[in-house]
Formats: structure tokens, C-alpha cells, sequence
């Protein structure tokens, strides 16, 4: 955490307070709030829906800007760059409720992978977070936004452990607000992806994303535990989310396993559009207004495929992968 302290400290051009909103660790994360200038620590209750809200109801600004301890700051003018681009988005559009999120960019420890299509994967995850679109959204990336419009929106959902970014996200696109990736990026460590394995890792948040769509509340309650029953410095098991999974749903009337299916079919049709923008990043194109992929994907895919019958076809691919391809 101290890296990111003394990048916010290097921030000019903008009045700014810190608060590090701290859950009960004991890395001395207190220690290093205290001993520095316009930095409060806060003991906050466990749980990062939790932590960021209680952090919000202490801060005394006009916008808030939600980050990750282990992010880094590329640019001194980081911030102030970041409220102009904001401003004038709201200004341009006459929409008060524009939020912001920096586009990422991973510190790895080794800048090349041993592992087939890994760094495919974390080009593609850095592409994926310049874009404004649902599922794109996370906390890695910093969020930025009016107290009003979070109050408004009822800040972070705090009655799971997780997720409290991505319901946020969606959340504001539902009320008729809209996200912008602000300019320049915000690196962020790769530790996690690279001792858990990034494939590993997406496949769990995709899985995780599905099955919030389809309401399944036991699993998401359920999850955080089997993570933390595993090593953190070990590949990522998916054995114990699949079993839990099957678990649930030979618990479950044969109408809610057909309706999760369905769901998730649904969920998984809507975001057939990262297919598409994949084949764009391989060519180079990693920007919205350069993909043709995902271009032909909104314009002619996505509407022929807006359909129950596509619904069930997808749910059906689910979950034969899901049988074969959901694997350690």
C-alpha cells in the first residue's frame, strides 16, 4: 500500500483526502496511513462492500474515487485529468450520472508466461477494461464518481463478501447512468492471476457472474469460503465450486434447474460479444472504435441471436461445457 500512498501524494492539480478503509489486517497498513500528511485510517467493519462504504461516509468531497491497496498511479496529473475528462463528459451530455474507470495495466513479475495463451489472456483483460460496456467493470481498475450519484445509488451492496464492483457498475447502467474510461491507466498487480493462473481465475468470474444473473444466492454465499479454504500461493482448484454446483442443483426442483440453465444460457448469449472482441485484440485492434469484430457483433449478431429459442441453444452449450470443459 505504501507505493499507492505516495502516488496520491504526487497528485497535482486537485485538492484530494485519503482514507484507507481497513478491514482488520495486520501488515501494518495503519501505521502507514498515519505517518502521512492528508491520510485518515479508518477501522472499518470486514468485507469490501463494507470497508468502501464506510470509507465513503467519511470522506468529506464532492467525488469519490474507490481503489484497490495495491494499485499504482502513472501520471501526477492522474487525478485532475481524471475529474476534466468527467466534468466535461457530464457537461457534453447533459447527464449527471457519468462515472469513470481507469483502463488497467498488470505489474507482472515475469514479463512472458510459461503457461500457452496466458499472456494472450492478460492482453486481452487490459483491452477488455478500455471499454464501457457491462462485465468490464471491476474495482481493480479504480472508480470514480459524484457523492451524489453514489448516494443515489445506494453505495456497495454489502451482503455478499464480492461482487460489490461489478453490482455498482450495473447498477448505474440500469438507472440511466453511463461509465467512461478515463485518461491514462492505473497499473495494478498480477500477483494474484499468475499464482492462481489467469485462466483459472476468469473462468471462476465468469462462472460467478453467470450464476448472480441466474439468482443463484446459495452458491454466491457459499464461494468465498471454498476460496479461502485454498492456498494463496497455489494454481486456482475449480473442483469444490463444480461439485458445489452440482451439489445445488440436484438439490433443486427440476423447474429451478431448468430456469438456472436458461439464465445463465442468457447471460452467457449477452456476452458473446467478448468472442468477438478477442478475434479484434489478436489483430491489434484493442479499442472500441477500431474493432470490426465486435462492431459486426453489435450490428448484426446480437440482434439475430435476441431470442428465447438462442436462450435455450446457449444454455444447452453451457452446460455440456460445464460437464466437460468447467476443469482444474
Amino acid at each position: 500500500m505504501g507505493p499507492l500512498l505516495e502516488d496520491v501524494a504526487r497528485q497535482r492539480g486537485v485538492e484530494w483526502e485519503g482514507i484507507v478503509a481497513d478491514g482488520g489486517s495486520e501488515d501494518g497498513t495503519r501505521s502507514l496511513a498515519a505517518d502521512r500528511e492528508n491520510w485518515r485510517w479508518l477501522d472499518a467493519p470486514r468485507g469490501r462492500g463494507a470497508q468502501l462504504n464506510a470509507g465513503a461516509r467519511l470522506a468529506r468531497g464532492e467525488w469519490l474515487l474507490f481503489l484497490h491497496a495495491d494499485s499504482r498511479l502513472t501520471s501526477p496529473t492522474l487525478l485532475a485529468d481524471a475529474l476534466h475528462a468527467l466534468e466535461q463528459a457530464r457537461a457534453e451530455t447533459g447527464n449527471p450520472r457519468i462515472a469513470g474507470h481507469f483502463p488497467l495495466r498488470f505489474i507482472r513479475r515475469q514479463p512472458r508466461s510459461d503457461t500457452p495463451g496466458e499472456d494472450f489472456s492478460f492482453r486481452l483483460h487490459e483491452a477488455k477494461t478500455r471499454l464501457n460496456r457491462r462485465g468490464c467493470l471491476n474495482g481493480d481498475q479504480g472508480m470514480l464518481l459524484s457523492r451524489s450519484t453514489f448516494d443515489a445509488l445506494g453505495g456497495f451492496d454489502e451482503s455478499l463478501p464480492f461482487l460489490e464492483d461489478q453490482t455498482l457498475a450495473d447498477r448505474l447502467f440500469d438507472e440511466g447512468g453511463a461509465w467512461i474510461a478515463l485518461p491514462g491507466r492505473i497499473w495494478s498487480s498480477a500477483r494474484r492471476f499468475e499464482s492462481e493462473g489467469m485462466r483459472q481465475r476468469m473462468i471462476l468470474a465468469a462462472v460467478l457472474m453467470g450464476l448472480r444473473e441466474a439468482g443463484v444466492r446459495e452458491f454466491l454465499e457459499q464461494a468465498p469460503g471454498l476460496y479461502r479454504e485454498q492456498k494463496q500461493t497455489g494454481r486456482l482448484r475449480l473442483t469444490p465450486f463444480r461439485q458445489t454446483i452440482q451439489r445445488l442443483n440436484a438439490e433443486a426442483p427440476p423447474a429451478e434447474r431448468r430456469r438456472r440453465w436458461r439464465a445463465v444460457g442468457r447471460y452467457v448469449r449477452r456476452n458473446a460479444w467478448q468472442l468477438f472482441f478477442a478475434r479484434d485484440v489478436r489483430r491489434g485492434s484493442a479499442t472500441e472504435s477500431e474493432a470490426r469484430w465486435l462492431a459486426f457483433h453489435d450490428r448484426w449478431f446480437a440482434p439475430a441471436f435476441e431470442a428465447p429459442w438462442a436462450d435455450g441453444l446457449t444454455a444447452l452449450g453451457t452446460r455440456l461445457w460445464f460437464e466437460w470443459g468447467f476443469r482444474d
